[in-house]
């Protein structure tokens, strides 16, 4: 009949695609994974990133949390860690992370110069992203939180089909043209079959210090809107405020700096 066909059609079908899947294989070590995504580049992914991994570290002292950047063209985790230097190697040739406020970090701005710019290919790119998820000594974890590039490309795609990802969160500002890429990203870990837990809008109301007067510089409830239209939580609203900004400049992250404080 031709239901039976269509059926042995559709199995084929998926049995040629996941041969070229990579099979996943967890991180030795991590009990769970986070991922942190964008869809768009700027709106303050990694910033959330570092204090989301800060705070996991904060609410339970039992917990051991790394952070992983694999953004491996513009690299933020070391500033706002304020950790500098490359990792020692371990006997097995395994990189050791640098370690600050309890929380374990790898990035590639520990194995280049500061100021020294990534011209690499996509398979340079992709060696360095399985190097970062495969040749790190991470002990024993039980949140490794991975802040990841801005897009939908090859880096979100590799590290979503190599290793087994608990959830990911999306973070937006209210902004239109970044709730387009927001959505994408979202509809892109679907399509991979990685949890999303929710969208966090990020910036969404301006304060000023002097009046107490609020602005919606990027907008109001775009991403609340977002989150309803794909069925999906919103975990967070985070203001545009000078101390989260300048605290991550500093190296000392709000939620370790400012513990106390409304941001």
């Amino acid at each position: 009949s031709s239901s039976s066909r269509d059926e042995a059609l559709r199995d084929k079908r998926a049995r040629i695609l996941s041969r070229g899947l990579p099979k996943q294989k967890p991180i030795e070590g991590v009990k769970q994974v986070v991922v942190l995504a964008s869809g768009k580049g700027g709106v303050g992914k990694s910033t959330t990133a570092v204090n989301v991994a800060l705070a996991l570290a904060a609410n339970d002292s039992t917990k051991e949390v790394g952070l992983l950047d694999v953004d491996i063209y513009g690299p933020s985790i070391p500033k706002m860690m304020n950790l500098k230097g490359n990792p020692e190697l371990t006997p097995k040739n395994l990189m050791r992370p640098l370690k600050n406020y309890g929380v374990a970090c790898m990035s590639m701005g520990f194995l280049i110069e500061e100021t020294t710019p990534v011209v690499w290919r996509g398979l340079m790119v992709m060696s360095a992203v399985e190097k970062l998820l495969r040749q790190v000594d991470w002990g024993q974890l039980d949140y490794l939180v991975i802040d990841m590039p801005p897009g939908t490309g090859d880096v979100q795609l590799s590290v979503s089909q190599n290793i087994p990802i608990a959830g990911a969160v999306i973070i937006s500002t209210p902004q239109d043209v970044a709730l387009l890429d927001a959505r994408k990203g979202a509809e892109m870990f679907r399509k991979v079959h990685v949890p999303v837990l929710g969208l966090v809008q990020n910036m969404s109301v301006f304060q000023c210090p002097k009046c107490k007067h609020e602005t919606h510089i990027f907008g109001a409830d775009g991403v609340r809107d977002l989150a309803k239209t794909l069925g999906l939580d919103i975990l967070g609203d985070i203001p545009l405020h000078v101390n989260i900004r300048e605290t991550c400049d500093s190296g000392q992250p709000v939620v370790i700096s400012q513990p106390q404080s409304d941001a």
